[in-house]
């Protein structure tokens, strides 16, 4: 049974733009002025960006044609994760019920922290000084008795701000906002209510969960109305392992070869399987991920015969998802390219078969791993990839 909190223990913490932050705390000249991290798709914005209308992920010439003064920085990506790092330490110093959402963003549980640390409200304001102190970085933070409204408190608070909300006070709080702040309200779903009109929180919990499912259907009517009266029973949890990995490559407008669209995913499987054999997990579905020229998305998947952490094994399966989506990426271009791996399990929970074969597939993946590990991730590579930078890999929570 699910007992309400007296207070507004919930905290959710969210780094301003984190990317272009660090950006401006290691560079003085970039602070106050508008700043691009990554020249072809624009990774993160400052404000001053932000106030001209540039959005990430927007194509760089975009962002540029808003933004003609933008500086565009190189993403330093170790520099983002050392900063993580010790933003999170704050965290964990502060409580030890934290859950990590991103690496610029999580849940704490503050309660029965009150003879020690004080109010929820005294907790946020300690962890956005010492963040600021120790850190040089702005973050917002949002409180509620619900992790649903203390990322809601946190998005209206931004930037550099603290919103609590304070019990009693949260139908007052949220009933006013634009439908498009609940979870799960898409562009797609904001404009069937909007052709309902339905345009606040408010006009969507008056509109009653019945008339709700008939126009959004019958989950998301149910979860968007409960949502609307501030219903969220979700603890904050610790330890728990993500059910999928992942990573993406955004590929500007430019055209792309098939080659060009292969060697991109050689590159994510590469680095995906080494997550996969790292984190000791195995994984049994492999989905790939398109957005078109048009912005429009589509995802193929593929479910394999056993688990798997073999990266030969995910390679054919995502070569192959690629081959069965090349007709309509001819058709319609092809500007980001994204690999999942789902159904995740622990190493140690698979069957193991017997050895008909003899398969040295899996010693290849540990030596290379190895290798990679000791002399750097480009030491030894596929000859597909040679002679081409596909980035690095986004910071990211461990797996």
């Amino acid at each position: 049974m699910h007992i309400e909190r007296r207070d507004a223990s919930i905290l959710h913490a969210d780094l301003d733009s984190f990317y272009a932050s660090v950006e401006q705390r290691d560079d003085p000249s970039l602070r106050g002025r508008p700043v691009l991290v990554g020249g072809g798709v624009v990774l993160a914005a400052s404000y001053e960006a932000k106030a001209r209308g540039v959005r990430s992920p927007m194509p760089g010439h975009e962002a540029r044609a808003l933004c003609p003064d933008a500086v565009v920085v190189t993403p330093r990506f170790e520099a983002y994760m050392e900063a993580s790092r010790e933003v999170f330490d704050i965290f964990h110093d502060t409580t030890p019920v934290v859950e990590g959402i991103s690496v610029d963003e999580a849940f704490l549980d503050v309660g029965g922290l009150g003879r020690i640390s004080g109010t929820p409200h005294d907790v946020a304001t300690t962890i956005r000084s010492r963040v600021r102190d120790e850190v040089g970085l702005p973050i917002t933070v949002g409180g509620a008795r619900s992790k649903f409204l203390a990322k809601v408190a946190s998005a209206v608070g931004k930037p550099d701000g603290l919103l609590i909300v304070e019990p009693g006070t949260e139908l007052d709080f949220l009933h006013p906002l634009p439908v498009r702040r609940l979870w799960g309200v898409g562009p797609v779903t904001e404009a069937k209510l909007h052709d309902a009109g339905v345009e606040t929180v408010g006009q969507l919990a008056a509109l009653g969960e019945r008339s709700l499912r008939g126009i959004v259907g019958s989950g998301a009517g149910r979860h968007l109305f409960a949502l609307s009266l501030a219903q969220d029973p979700r603890r904050v949890e610790t330890g728990k392992r993500r059910s999928s990995i992942g990573s993406q490559r955004a590929l500007g407008r430019r055209p792309k070869s098939e080659a060009d669209l292969e060697a991109t995913i050689v590159a994510i499987v590469e680095r995906l399987g080494k997550r996969l054999r790292s984190a000791e997990r195995v994984c049994r579905t492999v989905i790939l991920r398109l957005r078109f020229d048009d912005f429009t998305r589509a995802t193929r998947s593929r479910t394999l015969l056993e688990p798997t952490d073999r990266t030969d094994i995910v390679m054919a399966s995502a070569r192959g998802l690629l081959a069965d989506a090349m007709p309509i990426i001819r058709e319609r271009g092809c500007t980001l390219v994204g690999l999942s791996l789902t159904n995740l399990d622990d190493h140690d929970n698979i069957q193991l078969t017997l050895p008909f074969d003899t398969d040295h597939a899996e010693d290849l993946d540990a030596t290379m791993d190895l290798l990679r590990d000791r002399f750097g991730r480009d030491s030894v590579t596929r000859a597909v990839l040679i002679g081409r930078n596909h980035g690095d890999d986004a910071p990211m929570l461990p797996d």
